[in-house]
C-alpha cells in the first residue's frame, strides 16, 4: 500500500513497527512470514536515515575483538556468512588487507582495552593482529563461505602496495564482504513480507501523532491523512530517532545517544587501480579506524565517529573531509588526494545506547531490546546493532514478540533468500544462467548482465516490463532506460523521486546523479505516478538541493521543460 489513506480507519493490527530502517525492515518481514498483521511506518522512505548512511560492510567487526565481544563477533560472522548466501545480489566478498607498521606494537593497550581499563589502540602490530585474526577465523567458522587470512612481508607488501607509506612493515588479508545497494536490501525484506502478508500494511512519510487508549494515531505527511490504528504491540524502530518517537507517544526515554559517521566517495584512479578490488582497513594516529574500497568505479572512504545530539543536523563537514583525506594520504604518501577528489559524500547518525563513555569508538555496537509498557500495550525500542546483523536482531525481536502475543514460529529466516537473491545463481553457475536469462528475454547480453547486478533475480519482471512497451536509454544516462525507472515507480512502493534515485537505485551513490538526471528522471516517475507539472517541479527541486545540502552535489539544476513526455508505464 502506498501512504496512510490505503489503511482503513481503527484498523486493527498484531503489531506497529515504527521506523522502517534496516532493523524495521527486517522485522517486518519476520513478523509478516510468521504470519502476524503488521503495520510499518516512516517518516521518510525506506532506509532513508541511518539505514542509507553506513560504511556499507557486512562485517564480523575485528575490532570489537579487542573489547573482548566475542558473542558479537560471533554473530555478526555468522550473520555475514548468511547474508553472502541470502542475498548474493548485492552482498560480495570483499579481501580486506591490514597494513602493519611494527612486530610488537599494541599489546599492552589492547589488554587495556580488552579489560575496559580506557586506552586507545594506535598500533596493532603483527603479533596481535595475528592473533586477533585467528580469534575471527575461529568465531568465523560457522557457515564459512571464505578463505582464512593470510599474512605478508615487506617484500611483498611493496611490491602489491608501491604507494604505500615506507614504515608498513608488512600487512594481513582477511575476507569480509561489502553490500552494493543496503537501501535496496531495506526495501526488498519489506517487499518479502508485503508478498506474503496479505493483512499486513506499509506506509511511508508517515509520523506518530499521539497513543492514548490503545488507538495510535498516525499522520501522512505528504496527502495529510490522518488514521487511528490498534494494536496489540508497538515496536520502536526509529533509530537515531526513537526517544524523539517515545516522546511522541507519551514516554519519555533516553535511550540513545547516537554518534555521527560520515563517509566520501572519491574519483581518484590511482588508487582505485592499486586497491584492485580490496579495501585497506587501517588504524590512525588518533585510535580511529578507517577504510578505503572500491565502489562503483570510484573508492568509498569512512569514516569519522563524533558526538551528535540532533540527528537531523548530521552531515558530512569540511572538517571532517579533511580529516579523512589526511589520515588517507598518510597510509599513501605516494598518491595526492584533495577535495577536488571528491564527487560524493554522506553522513549519518548511529543509533548506540546513551552512555558516558569519552570515546565513542568505544560504544558496544551491540544492540538492546528495551521493553516498556505504553497505556497496558507493550512497548519494545530497539536501540543499536548494525547492518550485518539484523537479520539475527529481527529474529531475536521476532520471538520475543511472539512470546509476548501468544504466538508460535513458522518458519526460519537463517537460510531463506531475501528479495533478488532468491533463486540467484552461484559464481559456477552464473554464465549459463545470464546466457539463459538474455536469451529468454530477447535482451543484448550486456544489457542482460546490468539489470541481474542491479536486481538479482527481480530483473526477470524487469526485462518482461521493460519489452511490453518501447524503451530508450536515458539521454542524461543512457545505462538506465526509461521503462526500468518506471517499473520501480510503479512497482516499489515509491513516493518521492528522491526514493527512485537515491534509494531504488545506486545512482546518486555511484556518482551519476547530475542536474539533467533529475530532470530526466522526474519526467518519468511524474507521469508514472500521475503528477502534475507543478508537482514534478517540485519533486525535482528537492531532490537535487538534498543532492547539494547533504552530499555536496555541483551544479545548478536546468529550467524546467515539459514539451517532451515520458514514456507511459
Amino acid at each position: 500500500m502506498k501512504g496512510l489513506a490505503a489503511i482503513p480507519d481503527n484498523a486493527t493490527f498484531d503489531v506497529a513497527i515504527i521506523g522502517a530502517g534496516i532493523n524495521g525492515a527486517g522485522l517486518f518481514r519476520e513478523l509478516s512470514l510468521q504470519g502476524m498483521r503488521v503495520l510499518l511506518v516512516d517518516r521518510g522512505d525506506f532506509c532513508s536515515g541511518a539505514s542509507c548512511a553506513p560504511s556499507r560492510l557486512i562485517h564480523g567487526g575485528i575490532k570489537y575483538l579487542e573489547t573482548g565481544e566475542f558473542r558479537l563477533v560471533a554473530q555478526s560472522t555468522l550473520e555475514r556468512n548468511l547474508l553472502l548466501r541470502n542475498a548474493p545480489h548485492v552482498v560480495k566478498p570483499l579481501p580486506t588487507v591490514l597494513p602493519i607498521r611494527s612486530w610488537f606494537g599494541g599489546i599492552v593497550p589492547s589488554f587495556r582495552k580488552f579489560l575496559r581499563l580506557g586506552g586507545k589502540m594506535t598500533d596493532r602490530g603483527a603479533l596481535v593482529l595475528e592473533a586477533g585474526l585467528q580469534i575471527y577465523d575461529f568465531l568465523g567458522r560457522r557457515a564459512r563461505v571464505m578463505p582464512r587470512h593470510s599474512l605478508f612481508l615487506k617484500r611483498q607488501t611493496r611490491q602489491e602496495w608501491p604507494h604505500l607509506a615506507a614504515d608498513v612493515m608488512a600487512t594481513a588479508q582477511y575476507y569480509d564482504a561489502a553490500i552494493t545497494q543496503p537501501e535496496r536490501l531495506g526495501y526488498e525484506c519489506v517487499r518479502d513480507g508485503m508478498d506474503v502478508g496479505t493483512d499486513c500494511a506499509v506506509s511511508t512519510y508517515t509520523v506518530p501523532v499521539s497513543f492514548a487508549d490503545g488507538v495510535l494515531e498516525l499522520r501522512d505527511e505528504k496527502s495529510g491523512a490522518t488514521r487511528h490504528v490498534r494494536p496489540r504491540l508497538i515496536v520502536n524502530a526509529g533509530g537515531a530517532w526513537i526517544d524523539r518517537i517515545n516522546a511522541d507517544l507519551g514516554h519519555q526515554t533516553r535511550y540513545i545517544g547516537g554518534t555521527k559517521g560520515s563517509h566520501l566517495l572519491l574519483r581518484h584512479e590511482g588508487l582505485l587501480q592499486e586497491l584492485r578490488g580490496r579495501m585497506m582497513y587501517f588504524g590512525t594516529p588518533d585510535g580511529r579506524i578507517c577504510l578505503a574500497y572500491p565502489f562503483y568505479g570510484h573508492v568509498l572512504v569512512g569514516s569519522t565517529d563524533l558526538r551528535i545530539d540532533d540527528p537531523d543536523s548530521a552531515v558530512c563537514t569540511d572538517e571532517e573531509q579533511d580529516y579523512m583525506l589526511h589520515m588517507l594520504g598518510s597510509l599513501f604518501p605516494g598518491f595526492r588526494f584533495s577535495a577536488e577528489d571528491v564527487i560524493y559524500r554522506y553522513s549519518g547518525v548511529r543509533p548506540l545506547p546513551a552512555t558516558n563513555a569519552a570515546d565513542p569508538g568505544a560504544i558496544s555496537r551491540d544492540h538492546i531490546i528495551h521493553e516498556d509498557l505504553l497505556g497496558g500495550i507493550p512497548l519494545l525500542s530497539l536501540v543499536g546493532g548494525k547492518w550485518t546483523t539484523f537479520r539475527g536482531l529481527a529474529e531475536e525481536t521476532a520471538d520475543r514478540v511472539l512470546e509476548m502475543l501468544g504466538a508460535e514460529r513458522h518458519l526460519s529466516t537463517r537460510n531463506l533468500p531475501i528479495g533478488g537473491g532468491r533463486d540467484y545463481p552461484p559464481p559456477e553457475r552464473y554464465s549459463a544462467y545470464l546466457d539463459e536469462f538474455f536469451v529468454t528475454h530477447g535482451l543484448p547480453r550486456a544489457r542482460a548482465a546490468l539489470l541481474l547486478e542491479r536486481y538479482g533475480s527481480r530483473a526477470r519482471a524487469f526485462a518482461v516490463f521493460c519489452q511490453e512497451k518501447p524503451d530508450a536509454p536515458l539521454r542524461s544516462l543512457p545505462s538506465y532506460t526509461r521503462r526500468e525507472l518506471a517499473f520501480i515507480a510503479t512497482d516499489e512502493l515509491v513516493r518521492t523521486l528522491s526514493d527512485v534515485l537515491f534509494r531504488r537505485t545506486p545512482i546518486a551513490l555511484s556518482g551519476l546523479l547530475t542536474p539533467d538526471v533529475v530532470r530526466e528522471a522526474g519526467a518519468i516517475v511524474g507521469e508514472t505516478l500521475g503528477w502534475g507539472a507543478q508537482e514534478t517541479e517540485q519533486q525535482c527541486l528537492l531532490t537535487w538541493r538534498e543532492g547539494q545540502e547533504r552530499h555536496q552535489l555541483k551544479g545548478e539544476l536546468p529550467a524546467a521543460s515539459f514539451s517532451h513526455t515520458a514514456l507511459r508505464a
